[in-house]
């Protein structure tokens, strides 16, 4: 499994743990850095900035194993989230996007991406405009709609992702489900659904698929556990797992991120 992971990357700034503290992530960097924690192979493709967060974000990803040969650093300021803790569950504040206002990816960039088994990218990348030229080139594509699969960059990835994430709520309804019949239909091979407690819900554009959770004894921290899920889900993927087999092992390594502060 080779995982080539663009979009968004952000430093995650807890401010209400202890004196604050500051954690790499961002959902594609997430993604990567889960892939090489099951032992697969990942690059992280986009910019930081050449303050001590974009060094902080850069050596962080070198010693989880990831490629930063494709790691850009630009003029600027690395992107952060402000990020507040409450019971277990991440509350977003402000927001500074940083030097990720300038991100583009080189000729050199998608030569390099093409060498992957697979392409993720996520709603805040600025970079869903590749995926046609990523696909068209025998890419095989993967987009996180997060919360927002009518956003316009969702629109832009749809048509050319095989496999389309977004999180919900709301649990296995009747809406849920049309949503997903009404993405498939705009051509990806797989909608996944991932619901939080509930589980998981996938579909191939015929059958529904359903898995529930691996239980964690002591949620820590929920970030990055939709990241962590898609990484073992695309891991299984690229494997050729049967797709119930897939939502396992995304289930099973989100629990693992449960388990700690930080998504990694």
């Amino acid at each position: 499994m080779k995982l080539a992971a663009i979009g968004s990357n952000c430093i995650d700034f807890y401010n209400n743990v202890q004196d604050g503290t500051a954690y790499p992530g961002g959902g594609p960097v997430n993604m990567a850095v889960y892939t090489a924690r099951q032992g697969g192979s990942a690059a992280y493709i986009g910019p930081v900035g050449n303050d001590v967060y974009g060094t902080i974000m850069r050596d962080a990803m070198a010693a989880k194993g990831v490629d930063v040969s494709h790691l850009h650093t630009l003029p600027g300021k690395t992107a952060v989230t402000q990020v507040q803790l409450v019971n277990g569950e991440r509350v977003f504040g402000d927001y500074d996007e940083g030097v990720l206002a300038q991100y583009t990816l080189s000729a050199q960039d998608i030569d390099f991406i093409c060498t992957h088994d697979v392409v993720v990218c996520d709603l805040w990348g600025k970079v869903e405009g590749y995926f046609e030229a990523l696909h068209a080139r025998g890419m095989k594509t993967a987009f996180d709609c997060a919360t927002r699969p009518q956003d316009e960059a969702c629109e832009v990835a749809i048509p050319h992702s095989d496999y389309v994430f977004f999180s919900s709520d709301d649990g296995d309804t009747p809406d849920l489900r049309r949503q997903m019949q009404q993405i498939a239909a705009r051509g990806p091979k797989l909608v996944i659904a991932m619901l939080g407690e509930d589980g998981s819900m996938c579909f191939d554009g015929t059958k529904f698929y359903k898995f529930g959770i691996v239980p964690c004894e002591k949620v820590i921290d929920s970030m990055g556990a939709g990241d962590s899920y898609i990484s073992g889900f695309l891991y299984g993927a690229v494997e050729g797992l049967p797709i119930e087999k897939c939502m396992e092992k995304g289930a099973t390594v989100a629990t693992e991120t449960l388990k700690y502060f930080g998504a990694w």
